[in-house]
């Protein structure tokens, strides 16, 4: 046995030179079978990180005194009685599509700085916890599994923003981790992934070769190795198949779907978000960080930290002499709002006529919003107390508004809801169970959804 195990481990090693060693890892999620009913089947969850200033966006404030209004007044939608910023004119046309949450805040502490904000999104649970809790997506893919072979059950597009580094597995098997996609620009006609594609010289008859080699030999070690032969099987279909590399190309689709979703990076991102749900995908999120272009002078740090000159027709600025919004654009203007009304907007329209809506729980998400006041450099700050958040897709009542802030848009005065309770509301939305836990490597259990309630709205 132990030469030839070694022989075997010999073998494996090569096999993870075409596949690389991390990939079949990743695909080695565990399934769990909830029995529960399961309103939707996939989640994209559009992440836009920086802190979104809730009262220029989802819950529009016309009524604050003129020095700290924002200029982008309240026009209404296609739901009477419910309003949107004038920056979201496409959304307003599919008001009655979402359910617009108004009463998110931080309940606790802790979470105000873009890091540990970021990573309570992504995760549902307070950063400063007693135990680092996966990611979502990690959580929803280790019970759930995925019904799409060929590309990893959890998938980050690009997922190079600076607060990208904020996904975490958890306690979960590193099979769990997000994929990120990477790429700065995904417009750029060159742009491709590739971790999930094979080098050239393991191609066609050596590739086929090698896996018929590794399936082959010593078959009946497969016990000892803990099952990874089914996860390298997994793997190399990824690498073998034609159709990773067609989900990949932005290229086969019509230029009236480019259209769609807007030119440029962000809607580039959120096709690619489109185009890994009808793949099957289980859990994606989408991260836009516009990329630096030449025809962006000072345009090199493009999320929604507008600490300055939120208002600015053109760019906040290149040198930090202000409250630190240097590199980004005005809210306003068409590499931020302008992109993202454009971009969602059109999501919401392509899912739906696929019919893929019906099936998708889409999340618009921000770690925080931004302050009701301006500062004295004309900006917004961070802010826990409310903000907005959206969601559409897998029965989600739409044209609704929940909760309420304040006149000022300072504090939830209405139905309160924090980041577990989003969290809750996603596992509730895909049947899982969350009064079963999941368990460490060391067998001990852990409850990952009892630290909120689904929002029942959106039910």
């Amino acid at each position: 046995m132990p030469h030839s195990w070694r022989r075997r481990q010999f073998l494996l090693t090569g096999m993870s030179g075409v596949l690389g060693l991390s990939l079949p890892r990743l695909l080695a999620a565990q399934a769990q079978t909830t029995g529960r009913a399961a309103r939707a089947r996939n989640v994209l969850v559009i992440l836009e990180q920086g802190g979104l200033s809730h009262i220029d966006t989802w819950d529009p404030k016309p009524d604050v005194v003129a020095e700290h209004r924002s200029p982008h007044r309240p026009i209404s939608t296609s739901v009477p009685g419910m309003q949107l910023s004038a920056l979201l004119p496409r959304t307003a046309r599919l008001a009655h599509k979402i359910a617009v949450v108004r009463s998110m805040h931080h309940s606790k502490p802790g979470a105000n700085g873009h890091p540990d904000g970021t990573q309570y999104v992504l995760s549902g649970s307070h950063p400063r916890g007693p135990l680092e809790m996966p990611d979502i997506g990690s959580i929803t893919t280790h019970l759930l599994g995925t019904t799409c072979p060929f590309l990893p059950p959890y998938i980050m597009v690009p997922g190079n923003h600076e607060q990208a580094a904020e996904t975490r597995n958890g306690f979960l098997p590193a099979s769990t981790r997000v994929f990120k996609t990477g790429g700065q620009d995904l417009a750029n006609p060159g742009w491709r992934v590739n971790n999930l594609l094979p080098y050239s010289d393991n191609t066609g008859p050596r590739f086929h070769q090698r896996r018929w080699l590794l399936a082959n030999v010593d078959a009946g070690y497969a016990r000892p190795v803990g099952g990874m032969e089914r996860f390298y099987e997994q793997a190399g279909d990824i690498l073998g198949s034609p159709r990773v590399a067609s989900v990949f190309n932005l290229g086969n689709e019509p230029q009236p779907v480019r259209d769609l979703y807007g030119r440029g990076h962000r809607g580039a991102c959120y096709l690619m978000g489109r185009k890994l749900i009808e793949a099957g995908v289980r859990f994606v999120t989408v991260d836009v960080r516009w990329p630096f272009t030449p025809d962006l002078p000072g345009g090199f740090d493009l999320n929604w930290d507008h600490h300055d000159y939120i208002y600015t027709s053109g760019s906040c600025g290149t040198e930090r002499i202000a409250a630190g919004g240097e590199g980004r654009y005005g809210i306003g203007h068409w590499v931020m709002m302008g992109s993202t009304d454009h971009a969602f907007a059109g999501l919401i329209e392509d899912l739906d006529q696929r019919g893929l809506l019906n099936e998708t729980l889409v999340c618009f998400v921000t770690e925080f919003g931004r302050t009701p006041r301006l500062n004295r450099f004309q900006g917004r700050d961070h802010w826990t107390d409310a903000y907005s958040i959206v969601f559409a897709g897998a029965g989600v009542p739409g044209g609704q508004v929940i909760g309420r802030s304040d006149r000022d848009g300072g504090y939830v005065a209405d139905q309160p809801h924090t980041p577990e309770d989003y969290a809750a509301t996603i596992y509730e939305k895909l049947g899982i169970d969350r009064q079963r836990p999941i368990h460490t490597s060391s067998h001990r259990p852990v409850y990952f959804g009892h630290g909120g309630e689904p929002i029942r709205q959106v039910l």
